[in-house]
């Protein structure tokens, strides 16, 4: 190799391959900026692109919602312009001519809902129903899932399946024994009868609700409180009552809405004299058919009281629907 060969680079170093390495180096150079600023000037592009077919989605997905929602709450929607409409307007024609005149509004139908006394004396009835026999639910099925859940006595397991077998009895099976069983006590066509027959067929569900939901309780954090002092009430009191408040809610709000909407065993078990709001609509109905000025004030607020119970606990609601999806 002679010493032409050998070409000194910029650095002051020498290239035994002389232009050759250094042309092949800024061309890799070259090659390296060329994809890089091809990317760079592509990049925006493609996230833009994303972002907005994700935004698009987005918006397609809120707009089919709204629309079902607004679909599923026609009826009741329905319902309300109906209850503000006179039984003169009600014969010409549906609720949707307030679209066109709602001048036609008026409150008069509330004005004699609450005049009649049937109507308000069943909502009271009603209350007087449903608000025991929730309470006795939560009470008793919270006792009865933390004694299956953490307590040790013969038989756990086996009175457990049989609480589990129950669920499967339909109401309509138990009608006519327990028919006979009231009417031997004194029970028969009383409140009393009603809110005993709700809460005997609410249990099995309230046990095997919260008994699988305090089986979830850390058993380190109930010997921990067995350790310092703590006995089996308190600790129900103190410790499993705190933790199981979303899923107790949320079989309150379950219990109170079928009590509350319930027509079958109040048309069977409740006095004919004071019947639930249910049965006095279906008495309406039945004795003045085109009675519409007082069925349909009547169905609405009937509908609204559960409605109003279900947003007070709804963030408790949502916590026990949720209860064990996230660890």
């Amino acid at each position: 190799m002679s010493r032409s060969d050998v070409t000194p680079d910029p650095a002051g170093r020498t290239s035994a391959d002389g232009p050759g390495r250094a042309d092949r180096a800024a061309s890799g150079r070259a090659g390296a900026a060329g994809p890089a600023g091809a990317s760079g000037a592509a990049g925006p592009r493609a996230p833009f692109a994303e972002r907005a077919a994700g935004r698009l989605a987005a918006g397609a997905l809120r707009v089919f919602l709204v629309l079902a929602a607004l679909f599923w709450l026609l009826p009741t929607l329905g319902l309300l312009l109906s209850s503000f409409l006179s039984p003169t307007d009600l014969n010409k024609g549906g609720w949707w001519q307030v679209l066109t005149a709602p001048s036609r509004l008026t409150a008069d139908n509330y004005e004699r809902l609450m005049a009649n006394d049937t109507i308000t004396g069943s909502l009271l009835n009603t209350f007087a129903i449903a608000v025991p026999a929730t309470l006795l639910v939560l009470v008793l099925g919270a006792f009865a899932g933390y004694a299956f859940a953490w307590l040790e006595f013969p038989g756990r397991d086996w009175l457990f399946l049989l609480v589990v077998g129950l669920l499967v009895v339909p109401v309509q099976v138990a009608l006519i024994p327990v028919s006979e069983l009231f009417g031997s006590i004194g029970l028969f066509e009383t409140t009393a009868g009603v809110v005993l027959f709700h809460t005997a067929f609410g249990l099995p569900f309230a046990v095997f609700l919260l008994r699988n939901f305090f089986a979830e309780i850390p058993r380190e954090l109930l010997e921990a409180a067995r350790l310092d002092g703590a006995g089996e009430l308190r600790l129900f009191a103190r410790v499993v009552l705190p933790l199981g408040g979303p899923a107790i809610a949320s079989l309150g709000i379950f219990q109170f809405l079928w009590v509350w909407n319930d027509m079958l065993v109040a048309l069977v078990f409740a006095d004919s004299a004071s019947p639930p709001v249910t049965v006095a609509l279906q008495q309406q109905v039945r004795q003045f058919g085109n009675n519409i000025d007082v069925l349909a004030p009547g169905a609405f607020l009937s509908m609204v009281i559960p409605l109003v119970v279900f947003f007070a606990f709804q963030r408790q609601f949502v916590s026990g629907v949720m209860a064990g999806a996230i660890k």
